[in-house]
C-alpha cells in the first residue's frame, strides 16, 4: 500500500480519531499543517458528544459582568454565544441564519421587518420564551439613556411590537441589511419578567448555562438539556473559559494540554507553535482590523493636518512584517477592509511618506510636540511592539511619542475610549452599516475618536436604505474616502482571526467570520475527539 492509499484508508476508517490520523500522517512524512488540511477536507466531521472543553482567552477583565450592554471583547462574547441567543445568527458560511427567529421578511422598501419567533424555546431557568422577552431585550439598546454599545445599531428603530408570535420592527428608514444587525453580540435575548430584562443572572436560551462566574478569571458552563438547538449543536457536556492575558502563558497552557483552545496566539512565535504535533493553527479571513483612535476633541488630534502627519508617518508594511507577521494586509485608515462587499480597493492608499508627514505636521503647528500613546497587549498581541516602532518612525518627522504601558486588566473599561490616543482593535462585523453605525457616525455610542462628519452621517443613512447595488457602492466608497483622509483613527492593518487548537478538538473545518473563535460560537460548535 503506497502513501496515498494509506492516508485514504485512515481517512475512510470511521474508527480513526483526529489525533491518530495526524500521528499516522506525520509518520509518513506529511507536515502537521498538510495533515490537518487533509482531515478537514475529508469532512471527517462526525461530532462526538461528551467531555469538558477548556479555552484560554485574552480579553477578560475583573470589571466584566453579565450585562450585555457593556461587553467589548471575546471573553464575554464567547460566554454570550454559548448561553444566550439572538434572533439571527451569522452562520459558518457568513450568511444570516435563523436563530430565535425561524424566518423573517421585510416590506418592499425594507423599512419594516417581521421576525417569526421560534416556538417551544425555553430559558435555562425553565421559563418559556415570549414575544415580551424579545421586545424588552431589543429595547435595552434603544433610547437616549441606554448604555449599550449597540446604541448606534438600533438608533433607527422607531417601534418594536408583537403581532401574534411575530416581532415587528419599524425603522425610521429603509435598511436592507437589518437582519445582520440583529446578530450584534449585544443583542441577545434574556428573560424579562414584568417587562424588565434580567441582565445580571446569566440566564438565556443558549445550549449552556453559567454555573460559576469569576469576572476576567474563570467562567464555567454546563449543558442546558432543554435547549432548542440541542439536537444540532452543543457536543461537550461542559466548558470552561480561563482569562489569560499573557500570550506566552496562553500558548504554554495549550502545549502542555491544560487547555484545548486559545485565541490570539503570539504571531511572533506562531511558526514554532505550528510545529507542535498536538497543535493546529486556525487562520480565518475576517473583517477584523487594528486601530489607534485619536480623540479629535483634544489637541493635537483636533488638527486634521496632525492626524495626516501620523497617517503618513507610520510604515504599514512594517506593521505587517514585524507585528502580525504576514497575517494581514495594509490598512487605509478606514474600517471597510477587503472582506466587506463594498470595500473600495481603488481609493488612494495612505503610505509611509516622511516628506508628506513633515509637510502636514508643519501645517498643524505642532512640530516637536510630545504626545502620549497608551497601549497594552490586551489590545492585541504586539500592541506594545508597534508603539515602540511608531516612536522610532515618528521621531525623525518631529513627533516625540511617549509610550505608556497600560495594565492588561481593565484596559477596555479604563483606557480605551477614555485616554486621547490608544491601541485598539475592532472585531469583525458582517456588514458595513454595523461597524459604521457603532463607531464612525457622529453620535455613535462607541465613537472612540469623538470625530464626526455630517456628510458621513448622511451617507451611512442613505446607503443602508439604498437597494441599488451600484449606487450603494458609490456611497460606501465616498464614506471610505472621507474617513481615510479626514477621520481620526489610524488603521495600520486589516487582520485575520487566528487561533490555536489542540488536535483533540474537532471542528467542521469551516469557521464563521462574524467574530473570532468561530464567530464566538466555538463552545457550541466544536467537540472533543476523545
Amino acid at each position: 500500500m503506497n502513501e496515498e492509499q494509506t492516508v485514504g484508508a485512515m481517512l475512510a476508517d470511521k474508527r480513526t480519531s483526529r489525533r491518530e490520523f495526524l500521528a499516522g500522517a506525520t509518520a509518513l512524512g506529511i507536515s502537521v499543517a498538510a495533515a490537518s488540511t487533509m482531515w478537514s477536507k475529508a469532512a471527517k466531521a462526525s461530532p462526538k458528544k461528551g467531555g469538558h472543553l477548556i479555552a484560554a482567552l485574552v480579553g477578560g477583565s475583573t470589571t466584566d459582568n453579565m450585562d450585555q450592554q457593556t461587553w467589548t471583547d471575546t471573553f464575554m462574547i464567547s460566554i454570550a454565544r454559548a448561553t444566550r441567543d439572538s434572533l439571527v445568527e451569522v452562520g459558518q458560511d457568513n450568511s444570516a441564519q435563523p436563530g430565535l427567529a425561524e424566518s423573517w421578511e421585510s416590506s418592499d422598501d425594507a423599512s419594516e421587518w417581521r421576525f417569526k419567533l421560534r416556538q417551544g424555546v425555553e430559558f435555562s431557568n425553565g421559563k418559556s420564551l415570549t414575544t415580551e422577552d424579545v421586545i424588552a431585550s431589543i429595547d435595552v439598546h434603544r433610547g437616549e439613556e441606554t448604555r449599550s454599545g449597540a446604541k448606534g445599531v438600533f438608533q433607527a428603530v422607531e417601534d418594536v411590537s408583537a403581532d401574534g408570535n411575530v416581532i415587528v420592527v419599524k425603522l425610521a428608514g429603509p435598511n436592507a441589511d437589518f437582519p445582520f444587525l440583529m446578530t450584534d453580540y449585544h443583542m441577545n435575548v434574556v428573560p424579562s419578567p414584568d417587562g424588565k430584562p434580567d441582565l445580571t443572572n446569566g440566564i438565556g436560551t443558549g445550549i449552556y448555562k453559567v454555573t460559576d462566574f469569576e469576572p476576567g478569571v474563570r467562567v464555567a458552563m454546563d449543558r442546558h438539556a432543554n435547549s432548542w438547538q440541542a439536537d444540532q449543536f452543543g457536543f461537550v457536556d461542559s466548558a470552561e473559559i480561563l482569562g489569560i492575558s499573557d500570550p506566552i502563558a496562553r500558548q504554554s497552557s495549550l502545549v502542555t494540554g491544560d487547555v484545548h483552545a486559545i485565541n490570539k496566539p503570539d504571531l511572533k512565535t506562531i511558526k514554532l507553535l505550528a510545529r507542535r504535533p498536538n497543535v493546529e493553527i486556525v487562520d480565518v479571513a475576517s473583517n477584523f482590523f487594528y486601530t489607534a483612535p485619536m480623540m479629535a476633541d483634544q489637541e493635537p488630534f483636533s488638527s486634521n493636518d496632525f492626524r495626516l502627519a501620523i497617517k503618513y508617518g507610520i510604515d504599514r508594511q512594517e506593521f505587517i512584517d514585524k507585528i502580525v507577521f504576514g497575517y494581514g494586509t495594509p490598512g487605509n485608515d478606514h474600517p471597510i477592509g477587503p472582506g466587506f462587499t463594498y470595500h473600495a480597493a481603488d481609493i488612494p492608499q495612505n503610505t509611509y511618506d516622511p516628506d508628506k508627514a513633515k509637510h502636514h505636521l508643519k501645517k498643524s503647528g505642532f512640530e516637536g510636540i510630545k504626545v502620549d500613546y497608551s497601549a497594552s497587549d490586551t489590545a492585541y498581541p504586539g500592541a506594545i511592539d508597534f508603539a515602540v516602532l511608531m516612536k522610532e518612525t515618528l521621531r525623525p518627522i518631529g513627533i516625540d511619542l511617549n509610550v505608556v504601558r497600560e495594565p492588561n486588566d481593565g484596559y477596555w473599561s479604563n483606557i480605551w475610549n477614555n485616554k486621547p490616543w490608544v491601541a485598539c482593535y475592532w472585531g469583525a462585523r458582517p456588514v458595513e452599516d454595523m461597524i459604521l453605525s457603532i463607531n464612525y457616525t457622529t453620535d455613535a455610542a462607541w465613537n472612540d475618536t469623538r470625530w464626526g462628519s455630517p456628510r458621513v452621517d448622511e451617507l451611512v443613512v442613505a446607503a443602508r436604505g439604498e437597494l441599488d447595488h451600484k449606487k450603494r457602492a458609490e456611497m460606501y466608497r465616498e464614506v471610505q474616502m472621507l474617513i481615510s483622509q479626514e477621520g481620526s483613527t489610524l488603521v495600520p492593518a486589516y487582520g485575520r482571526d487566528v487561533a490555536a487548537l489542540s488536535t483533540e478538538v474537532g471542528t467542521t473545518g469551516q469557521y464563521g467570520g462574524g467574530w473570532e473563535m468561530d464567530g464566538g460560537h466555538f463552545i457550541k460548535r466544536w467537540w472533543l475527539e476523545g
